[in-house]
């Protein structure tokens, strides 16, 4: 759990320019000067793999006489996705999507068919299990956005339901089915716990018992596969921050837990599957470069096996039902290639597929099929909304088993991205996902607007997004930085905003505005900032620290005071702001208040609107409250929307379209000057 913000279409979990530094500099000094930086100082350019810097007058926006502004309904009645799942068969494949505006269960033919809804409600379905004999799909629902799931039976033909767990202040998700199905494990954490534990369902007594009993706060515990004796059950025990884990091996009658992974310093190692023969697993590891690498590892001799280096963030994804081939994840600078593995031999083979934000489409359950050929794979990039594809593992040919998008998202009208370099204030190598709308002029009068990701620990990537769709077709340039503290960069990078939250990161923010602005095309007075939970928190600091840098400026459910934060958060985030802040608010008292916005908005300029829903367990409500509250007293232009049955991040569709609108309108009226009204 981070302070991250949901994809909204999976979107919800890494050149040369002379005289850029000085540019960088100098607006460092004019934008800080009345708020000196308090800790953290960074004097040095973190490390991150090697690449060249972008020449920002290399930058061009492309003639289309096609161009036209994407009306806000067509992008949010553009179906999103949030997990599919093989039937165990092969013949059919289950699907979380929104085709009704709600986020529920469907089955579709994998031959292609017009897919069968088998679940109906508000809350959206997740973390599907397909039973053994194909008969039933466990999933996992929560109420109105609150994070506290229970499980979930459905016939596969959508005949019958049974509630499988009833505790409204447990959250219970991520079931795994044992292979004779007789057994699930999943995770549970109780309202106010820090940790996720796991624990076991009989499916025939109902009845549930805890396995393990986390005593370290900052410590989880995941499942990750049966072992085929549907005894052994194998786990992930990582902290909150993602920088330590290890694999353990847990005995479901006994209770009793071993460690099978074993480093000489802290490091994670994770394993994402367990072989046919429950001897090897596949995982991944940063314990040799501070990079994520993936890997085989043998639980019967201890031996690993990695694959060939690369700079770049990698990750084993799953075995497939056989267990000799193993699919993995190579993450280059936000876009992704997938490899199959030839467990005996090592070999790789990258599949043949258009470069974007590609993954496995199951995210716990495996992407093969049980004919142990084909493969449910998700393809994105900016111009193409996602679309879930059957991919023949063999000769590389796919076929799209969904039709999520319009016809009005034809890529040939959509603005395109391209990924750029800039240095930031200390030397630091910062990548950024640029967005250039059609047919603007370099006559620098355009505006553009700055999009920083939640998390903080994770990265922007490759996908379609709604926003800078809707942003980027009206002709406003768009910028999304993977600022220092982002993952995919590797673990020193990964930890370079630790303790110093609204210091180098958000530098590398006003980085990429002078990068916009160096290119020519860009007003730099018509430049503003917008991001959600992280991203939210960046923009509060952005508009009081640097009042001067942006001219207007939405923020989605972001964090402004630390303290009340820690008082009124869930329990695991608490853990996770510890993890970022360097302790609690009396240990850490002087951080606390000089990294949060609550310090600084007092000097804001810039119109806000703040966007909340108001079921949100891990940014509350009380925090937009405070920005409210900070803005008007001051005189500050202001808008503050909340939305009731809405979590961290907004599913229902009707939601979705509102909010984009009002975010819309609210650029257009203060970067373009055009009189406020719904964006349509």
């Amino acid at each position: 759990m981070t302070f991250m913000e949901p994809a909204l279409h999976f979107d919800s979990r890494p050149q040369k320019a002379a005289g850029l530094r000085t540019l960088v500099a100098g607006l460092m000094l004019s934008t800080f000067a009345a708020v000196p930086l308090l800790s953290g100082m960074v004097t040095a350019a973190v490390p991150s793999p090697s690449r060249p810097v972008t020449d920002p007058r290399s930058i061009v926006s492309p003639e289309n006489p096609l161009a036209a502004p994407i009306p806000v309904t067509d992008l949010t009645f553009t179906r999103g996705y949030q997990d599919a799942a093989w039937s165990a068969d092969g013949k059919s494949v289950f699907v979380v999507t929104n085709l009704t505006g709600r986020y529920n269960l469907w089955r579709t033919d994998a031959e292609g068919s017009w897919p069968l809804q088998i679940v109906q409600g508000d809350d959206p379905q997740s973390s599907l299990a397909v039973s053994p004999d194909g008969q039933w799909v466990i999933y996992a629902q929560d109420k109105g956005g609150n994070e506290y799931h229970d499980l979930y039976a459905v016939k596969a033909d959508g005949t019958a339901s049974r509630q499988l767990t009833n505790t409204p202040e447990i959250d219970e998700t991520g079931a795994v089915i044992s292979a004779d199905g007789k057994r699930l494990a999943f995770t549970i954490r109780p309202r106010g716990g820090t940790s996720t534990n796991i624990a076991i369902l009989d499916q025939a007594t109902g009845e549930v018992r805890q396995l393990t009993r986390e005593k370290a706060a900052e410590f989880n515990w995941s499942v990750v596969r049966w072992a085929p004796d549907n005894r052994v059950i194998i786990a992930n025990r990582t902290n909150i921050a993602n920088t330590v884990a290890s694999v353990w091996r847990i005995d479901a009658d006994t209770g009793s837990v071993e460690e099978i992974t074993r480093s000489p310093r802290p490091a994670l190692i994770t394993a994402s599957d367990l072989s046919a023969d429950g001897r090897t697993l596949a995982i991944s590891s940063n314990q040799q470069t501070g990079q994520v690498r993936a890997g085989l590892f043998d639980m019967v001799t201890g031996r690993y096996r990695w694959l060939k280096p690369t700079p770049w963030e990698q990750f084993a994804d799953g075995f497939s039902p056989d267990g000799k081939t193993m699919l993995v994840r190579t993450n280059a600078d936000g876009r992704a290639t997938l490899a199959l593995v030839d467990v005996a031999t090592g070999q790789e083979r990258i599949l043949p597929l258009p470069p974007g934000a590609n993954r496995a489409a199951t995210m716990a359950t495996r992407a093969f099929a049980s004919d142990n050929r084909r493969l449910l794979v998700y393809l994105a990039s900016a111009d193409s909304p996602g679309e879930l594809h059957v991919v023949d593992s063999q000769t590389g040919d796919r076929r799209a088993l969904t039709h999520f998008s319009l016809a009005s998202l034809d890529p040939a009208r959509l603005p395109k991205s391209s990924i750029v370099t800039y240095k930031s204030f200390d030397g630091t190598l910062i990548s950024a996902h640029l967005v250039m709308p059609f047919n603007l002029k370099r006559d620098g009068s355009n505006p553009a607007v700055v999009i920083p990701h939640g998390g903080p620990k994770r990265q922007t990537e490759d996908y379609f997004d709604s926003t800078v769709t809707a942003l980027a077709s009206r002709g406003y340039v768009v910028i999304s930085p993977n600022f220092r503290g982002s993952i995919g960069y590797g673990h020193a990078f990964q930890m370079a905003n630790q303790k110093d939250l609204g210091g180098g990161d958000l530098k590398d923010l006003l980085a990429a505005k002078d990068f916009l602005v160096a290119t020519g095309y860009v007003d730099a007075k018509r430049v503003g900032i917008t991001g959600g939970s992280y991203g939210g928190y960046l923009t509060l600091m952005a508009i009081g620290r640097a009042p001067d840098a942006f001219a207007a400026a939405v923020e989605r459910y972001g964090i402004i005071n630390w303290t009340t934060m820690w008082q009124n958060s869930d329990g695991m985030l608490r853990e996770y702001q510890r993890g970022l802040l360097g302790g609690d608010p009396e240990s850490a008292a002087a951080l606390y208040r000089q990294q949060s916005p609550l310090t600084y908005l007092p000097a804001a300029k810039a119109p806000l609107l703040a966007l909340q829903g108001e079921n949100d367990i891990r940014v509350p409500p009380g925090q937009t409250r405070e920005v409210a509250a900070i803005l008007k007293a001051n005189g500050v232009t202001s808008e503050t929307h909340f939305y009731p049955g809405e979590g961290h991040g907004f599913r229902k569709r009707e939601n979705q379209t509102d909010a984009l609108g009002r975010l819309i309108s609210w650029f257009d009226t203060y970067l373009k000057g055009v009189n406020p009204g719904s964006a349509q």
